[in-house]
């Protein structure tokens, strides 16, 4: 199977997550801005706790996969046959401290990002977009978000209180603040892939199985709507495939990747565009795009 182990080890010359361990209050902790770190007990304003499982599965095998699951799974309301476009920019240090949390595989970590779904290249300003923080907890993945223009979204990850929040609200807002001022986040990466969505019904309610193929990045020009160059940070002849589960993956779903010999793989969109573009050890998945693609998304989709 083609893809890449994570590991603990950090690359000859790379350097340190920023002097943290990992633990609040372990050394390092207040260096280089790092009492930010003391935000480290999850919060559960507007969270999603998820445990996730990831493949890497040829393109050519997804439509087997989603004959297999079709008959057990509601698709998407906001998921037609061809998907939707799903775009994120990622925040993180200048040593790219959120970046060695996940190669080292803290026990705790965590991700910001501004999220879009749907066709980039029609972001504007007033454009609704999620600002989120994204974090793993021992194997527990939660994620909490709030919704705002994206004009206002890029201020608040500029660290910028948004003029006028809802009260639900106000402590995420507060926590995005503080995590950008302790830690002098900077837009770092850039990630979009074309998603297909599948939701669990009944007793399976909180399961949901996403299929996301054309992966692509880049390390500038932030902006959603910027007409700048991606490239496959994915070979494009793979999909990611991923479940995510309140409590457990169903038997039969687990049964069906074990026939058609599916590998658990350890694979981060964010860090593969970080190192498609040299800024860490290259990945394995990296492949040089020789001719134009499209970069643009044909499908508006709102929020999942």
């Amino acid at each position: 199977m083609f893809f890449r182990s994570r590991t603990r080890t950090r690359a000859p010359g790379a350097p340190p997550p920023d002097g943290d361990t990992g633990e609040a209050g372990g050394p390092g902790a207040a260096h280089d801005g790092d009492a930010g770190h003391a935000l480290r007990t999850p919060r559960t304003i507007r969270s999603f706790n998820r445990y996730e499982i990831k493949y890497l599965v040829p393109v050519t095998q997804v439509p087997e996969l989603l004959a297999a699951i079709e008959p057990r799974l509601d698709r998407d309301p906001h998921s037609d046959t061809t998907g939707y476009g799903v775009w994120s920019t990622y925040y993180d240090t200048r040593q790219l401290r959120f970046y060695w949390e996940k190669i080292e595989g803290l026990k705790f970590r965590r991700k910001l990002r501004i999220r879009h779904y749907g066709d980039r290249l029609a972001v504007t300003g007033d454009t609704p977009v999620f600002v989120e923080i994204k974090q793993r907890v021992n194997r527990v993945t939660q994620k909490r978000r709030v919704q705002l223009p994206y004009g206002q979204a890029l201020r608040l990850c500029a660290g910028q209180a948004p003029a006028s929040v809802p009260g639900r609200d106000r402590a995420f807002v507060d926590e995005v603040l503080d995590l950008v001022g302790r830690l002098a986040l900077r837009p770092s990466a850039m990630t979009g892939y074309q998603r297909q969505a599948y939701l669990g019904r009944g007793a399976e309610v909180g399961l949901r199985v996403t299929i996301d193929q054309r992966v692509r990045g880049r390390d500038r020009d932030f902006g959603f709507a910027e007409d700048a160059e991606n490239r496959f940070i994915v070979p494009p002849g793979k999909s990611i495939v991923e479940v995510k589960a309140d409590e457990r993956v169903p038997y039969w779903l687990t049964d069906l990747t074990a026939a058609r010999n599916l590998q658990v793989v350890r694979i981060s969109k964010y860090c593969q565009s970080v190192e498609a573009f040299g800024r860490a050890p290259r990945s394995v998945f990296h492949v040089p795009v020789d001719e134009p693609f499209a970069v643009g998304t044909p499908t508006e989709a709102p929020h999942r």
